[in-house]
């Protein structure tokens, strides 16, 4: 899994770098940044499914194929957190579990426009809402829970679905505002020390085993678009 880490860094970059060889091109670019908060859920800490306690900051790249979808490429890093002291569960609370878990996520998806927003009319205010799903690599920590004290094995990684809501729109020339909020799915139960994958350390497994982790981004995107009159606008 490491090495597919490296792969989708180096896959990238190399986008990154093509936007500026591509301006001149038949197609239009956003490049920006995400800024806001992440919060976790799981078997520790609150079940509220968005409250954010930890910062969260990556950058993205967006490649408007049209005025309604984008293909989307990410890289965002926050560290996660819960706290059994913060649960309105009483078993959480009597328990009084807590951890703290460091993520850095590669995504890589579609966001489809419900309304058209073509970035060329910069003359016109454009606003709408919009979805965005794809496919996410995320590097964490494995954790245990032992006497209490939450404790790291090793740095693995595993896959996450992402699926985020939001609303953007130009508040400047260039410049697109947008709003979101981004859940992620998990493909692991240990994000939190709860199911650690080492066989010698199955006796200390606790929570719900048969459902994963999830945990949300929620914040801001700031990004400037750039490139020619795409091919799907009309003279």
């Amino acid at each position: 899994m490491h090495a597919i880490f490296n792969l989708m860094k180096k896959i990238l970059v190399l986008f990154f770098c093509l936007i500026f060889h591509t301006i001149s091109h038949a197609q239009i670019h956003e490049i920006g940044v995400f800024l806001g908060g992440s919060n976790f859920i799981g078997d520790v800490g609150k079940t509220t499914y968005i409250s954010p306690n930890e910062l969260a900051f990556g950058i993205l790249y967006k490649w408007n194929k049209s005025p309604r979808h984008s293909y989307r490429f990410s890289y965002t890093q926050s560290s996660i957190s819960g706290n059994d002291l913060d649960s309105e569960v009483p078993g959480r609370y009597d328990r009084g579990y807590k951890f703290k878990n460091d993520i850095k996520e590669l995504s890589a998806g579609l966001e489809f426009d419900f309304f058209d927003f073509n970035l060329h009319e910069l003359l016109k205010r454009k606003i709408t809402p919009y979805v965005y799903s794809g496919l996410a690599y995320l590097r964490y920590d494995e954790l245990y829970v032992q006497n209490g004290i939450t404790r790291k094995d090793k740095t693995t990684s595993s896959l996450a679905i992402p699926m985020t809501v939001g609303v953007k729109g130009n508040i400047f020339e260039n410049i697109i505002l947008g709003i979101e909020v981004g859940a992620r799915y998990t493909f692991t139960d240990n994000l939190d020390g709860s199911s650690p994958k080492n066989k010698n350390l199955e006796p200390l497994k606790f929570g719900n085993l048969n459902s994963k982790d999830w945990y949300v981004f929620t914040g801001f995107t700031i990004t400037y678009t750039f490139g020619d009159k795409p091919c799907y606008c009309a003279d």
